[in-house]
């Protein structure tokens, strides 16, 4: 099939990226904005703006009748997800099949399968890959109580539906198992309009571990390595690397088969991540699968040198895979930080605010991956991530000096972010050994959030100085005061 023209369906700098990418294929691009919505990267780079509405921004990007009348409207004959909004979303995927354009990604009936923890579960038990001994409520409602009992203890409620962390519960005394389960089914009604659950053994000090994989439809699976994800805040994602220091290279090659092995299961086409559960003793289990990008994509990127959109784009038009599993390399080491507009003193409320001065880290080894541009807004409308700072080094402690560096480095006058927060887990010895877990930024709290000199807002106020721009704009005497010449009182 040709793709001649590519709507992407989101916006930030994932649009952004993907805007890059499909230009340098020769692609006519478009993107979204709606009516509220301040102007960012994509919109400026991208051929074509479309205009959308709805009760709120975030309305508007999940209106799934509004954004197939425009892909339809303005000729696209493609439409790139994103992350986030409709990328994971089977109704969406199956109006556009319908109606003839190609979604840049798995098949409806893929991401409906794999979108359920439930399904997705079973459906990679019964193929013989390893999943954390758990109960499902609906294989019998009435004994579900009394089977996640059997389990034994810690154990982790999940919603069927749920993704993001939202609802998840743990539960480390039979005492409260009855009350934490109607606790995780009203927010995973409220949260997913879906009360069903599950629960597994929860295990201690776990990490996250996925696995990056590419199919073309037709049963070629190849996998870009993995990420180690185990730095996360409530369950969300902050910092993201690979290769993972946890893995030897015999572990390494084992759960990447294994998330190949289980691409291959269900005949995956596109970009997806199987994510596991990495145990201290060396075991591991199926998490989820994410049938689309991830956020933190750009770090496999920096260490193979493949750029996984143009691979997405072309398996959507046909083309297959452009390497062999022996193709594809693992040189060096990547980080990856969520730059977000938040206050970490504050329990990371939510900054907003205008941006007065942006100056962006540059150099060997940094890329930076941004939805923001100088003058613009902060709200609350969207997402707090503003941006994601990548970088790329020889070894662990080459990318992490580098990624020290760059985030002191990194100017956002006008608005509070996470750079401060971040240079502080970068510098703890427990990041540094690479001794961590899923619960690190829990346990290390009042450590990474105390109160003390700021370096990295020092080094900003520095380079803000040192912006010739900003200080002509402060040093400049107003016109009419000018004018007054040597009068003093």
């Amino acid at each position: 099939m040709t793709i001649s023209k590519l709507l992407v369906a989101n916006r930030g700098e994932i649009a952004a990226r993907v805007v890059r990418t499909a230009k340098a294929r020769g692609l006519a691009t478009a993107v979204l904005r709606h009516v509220a919505e301040q102007e960012g990267p994509a919109h400026l780079i991208a051929d074509e703006v479309v205009m959308i509405d709805g009760p709120t921004p975030v309305a508007a990007y999940l209106d799934i009748p509004q954004i197939v009348a425009a892909a339809r409207k303005i000729g696209a004959d493609a439409v790139h997800p994103g992350y986030g909004f409709l990328s994971e979303n089977a109704g969406f995927v199956a109006t556009l099949e319908a109606t003839g354009v190609t979604f840049v990604g798995p098949t409806s009936e893929t991401i409906d399968l794999m979108g359920d923890k439930v399904r997705a579960r079973a459906f990679v038990e019964a193929r013989g890959f390893p999943v954390a001994p758990s109960a499902i409520e609906d294989d019998d409602p009435a004994s579900f109580v009394e089977r996640a009992r059997t389990l034994g203890y810690p154990l982790l409620i999940k919603p069927s539906a749920g993704g993001g962390g939202k609802g998840m519960r743990i539960v480390r005394e039979d005492s409260t198992l009855e009350t934490e389960i109607e606790t995780a089914r009203r927010e995973g009604q409220r949260y997913f309009g879906d009360g069903r659950l599950f629960v597994e053994r929860y295990i201690e000090r776990p990490r996250h571990i996925e696995v990056q994989v590419m199919g073309d439809g037709q049963g070629n699976v190849v996998h870009f390595w993995e990420r180690e994800c185990s730095i996360q805040r409530r369950f969300q994602k902050i910092i993201e690397e690979t290769p993972s220091p946890a893995l030897s290279p015999e572990q390494r090659d084992e759960i990447c088969e294994t998330a190949a092995g289980i691409a291959r299961a269900v005949n995956y086409r596109g970009a997806g991540t199987v994510e596991f559960i990495y145990a201290q003793d060396g075991a591991f289990y199926f998490l989820e699968m994410n049938t689309r990008l991830q956020v933190e994509h750009p770090v496999t990127e920096m260490v193979t040198g493949f750029d996984l959109v143009a691979e997405q784009l072309r398996i959507a038009a046909g083309e297959g895979l452009s390497a062999a599993q022996a193709d594809i390399p693992q040189t060096g080491h990547s980080i990856e930080l969520r730059i977000c507009a938040e206050d970490a003193t504050a329990d990371f409320r939510p900054a907003i605010g205008d941006i007065l001065l942006l100056d962006e880290p540059h150099g060997e080894g940094i890329r930076v991956d941004s939805g923001i541009l100088d003058g613009g807004k902060v709200t609350t409308d969207f997402d707090p991530m503003l941006s994601k700072l990548i970088v790329h080094g020889p070894d662990r402690a080459q990318a992490i000096a580098r990624a020290r560096n760059a985030v002191q480095n990194y100017v956002i006058l006008g608005v509070t972010t996470n750079t401060g927060y971040l240079d502080a887990i970068l510098a703890h010895p427990d990041f540094a050994s690479g001794d961590v877990s899923t619960g690190f930024l829990a346990e290390q709290a009042d450590v990474l959030t105390a109160p003390g000199e700021d370096v990295s807002t020092l080094l900003m106020a520095a380079a803000a100085l040192s912006d010739q721009r900003l200080v002509t704009d402060v040093m400049q005497i107003p016109e009419m005061h000018r004018k007054m010449g040597g009068w003093r009182n």
